[in-house]
């Protein structure tokens, strides 16, 4: 039996934690290991109620779904008995997700496991911080650029265009082409699907722009072999020079192989920008690219189709094999998207079974007919789990920016549309927006419906 100046005494503890929770800077929740919530703050409150599908605030993991739909399982397979589950989660949110509040753009969310039962998230809002910290990687690439290895480089001169203005041994060594590359596009060292027209001239507008350009990724070398390349382009300051001569140098091209750095690289990259399950991009990763493309398209108008993919009665395929093997589906769907599209579009899972891919220099045409093909490709695969065979298809929707979308959520929620009508048609099928189709005149369906 507990004395009343123990009772006292733990009535004062609960409040100043109550206070601490109510006055502290960042979000915080405290919650069962099933989610279930236990305590919140205002600023957490203010954080999740948009993304609440019922706007009750009664489930961490579920108010989370649709934009982390990983923490439960991530929460469940920590093998500890406390301990960090996992730190500086960045998740990026929709304009629709936040139509409620003025909820930021990303979330960064901590989740701390306090014993066998409790769990404490922590949310904060990271936008600015976001787009500083993009700005510092790219400062940090330039520099490495620079610093790191400077006898191990091809060096070439650009004209206006990007294409190469002359060869010499540097190249050789590096790519092992000769000298008949003069004249062609620089992209002749990039893989044939890693790159569009337009991408090529973006990269030397950015490197206007902000004095340089800098990308890694894998490039060709002359015998069809692939290595990880950090690519970096600067204007000539000299250039003005050469007058209207439009073959002479205007850009310098530094070629550098970093394969021996590709592994630290790729472990860094896919910490903060692929999706935990099936190791596509993330959400994260999905909003920077699509923030990249459309200020690329604002500069020089060009195509760019979005396409969104959901499973079809995935919840059902959860309710009849369960969670794993629904996972294992996804993971499919997955591997089966890569193998579709190209190493320039954008492929990512946004939460749940939806995922979406985004097309640079694509029209609705094109954007519609691979995604056909996606579906077809889908519908006659098999996914082994736990003796089972599981037979599952896809339904689609595609949109394409145009001078009336406004921006990545406007292209989203039409593409969303064109999904809710292939749906409603009887899914296993691509619909493709058009000025008449809204929300408003679809059948409404459950997300979790499929």
């Amino acid at each position: 039996m507990l004395l009343p100046d123990s009772v006292e005494s733990l009535r004062a503890e609960h409040e100043a934690l109550m206070q601490f929770l109510y006055l502290a800077p960042v979000g915080l929740v405290q919650a069962g290991l099933d989610g279930e919530i236990v305590m919140i703050n205002p600023i957490s409150a203010q954080l999740l109620m948009p993304l609440s599908p019922d706007g009750c605030l009664t489930n961490l993991f579920t108010a989370l779904e649709s934009v982390a739909p990983d923490l439960r399982l991530q929460c469940q397979q920590y093998p500890r008995a406390d301990g960090m589950v996992f730190e500086g989660l960045h998740i990026h949110l929709r304009a629709n997700d936040r139509a409620r509040t003025s909820t930021p753009q990303i979330l960064s969310l901590t989740l701390l496991k306090l014993d066998e039962a409790r769990i404490m998230a922590v949310l904060s809002d990271v936008t600015a911080e976001m787009r500083r910290e993009r700005q510092l990687r790219q400062s940090d690439a330039w520099l490495n650029a620079i610093l790191t290895r400077i006898s191990d480089y091809a060096l070439a001169a650009l004209d206006k265009d990007g294409r190469l203005c002359d060869w010499n041994d540097s190249i050789a060594r590096v790519t092992g082409f000769g000298e008949h590359v003069i004249g062609s596009p620089y992209s002749i060292f990039y893989p044939a699907d890693a790159m569009t027209d337009e991408h090529l001239l973006d990269r030397l507008r950015e490197a206007d722009n902000n004095g340089w350009s800098m990308d890694e990724g894998l490039r060709l070398r002359a015998d069809g072999s692939q290595f990880w390349c950090s690519a970096l382009i600067a204007p000539l300051p000299d250039r003005e020079a050469f007058g209207d001569d439009p073959h002479a140098p205007s850009y310098c091209l530094i070629l550098r192989d970093i394969s021996d750095k590709r592994a630290a690289t790729e472990k860094r990259r896919q910490a903060a920008f692929c999706d935990h399950l099936t190791g596509l991009a993330n959400r994260r990763a999905f909003f920077e690219a699509a923030e990249i493309e459309l200020d690329r398209a604002a500069h020089t108008p060009r195509q760019l189709a979005l396409v969104v993919f959901d499973a079809d009665h995935f919840k059902h395929i959860n309710d009849r094999y369960g969670h794993p093997a629904g996972d294992r589906v996804l993971c499919d769907l997955a591997n089966a998207l890569r193998d579709t599209f190209r190493a320039v579009d954008t492929v990512a899972r946004l939460g749940g079974e939806e995922f979406a891919v985004l097309l640079p220099s694509t029209g609705v045409e094109q954007a519609t007919q691979v995604a056909d093909r996606l579906r077809a490709l889908v519908a006659t695969r098999l996914v082994a789990a736990d003796g089972f065979e599981i037979a599952y298809t896809v339904s689609a929707g595609v949109a394409v920016l145009d001078g009336t979308a406004g921006g990545i959520d406007a292209l989203i929620k039409r593409a969303d549309a064109a999904l809710y009508q292939a749906k409603s048609q009887g899914r296993n099928r691509v619909a493709a927006w058009t000025p008449e189709l809204t929300h408003e005149n679809l059948p409404q369906r459950s997300r979790n419906a499929g």
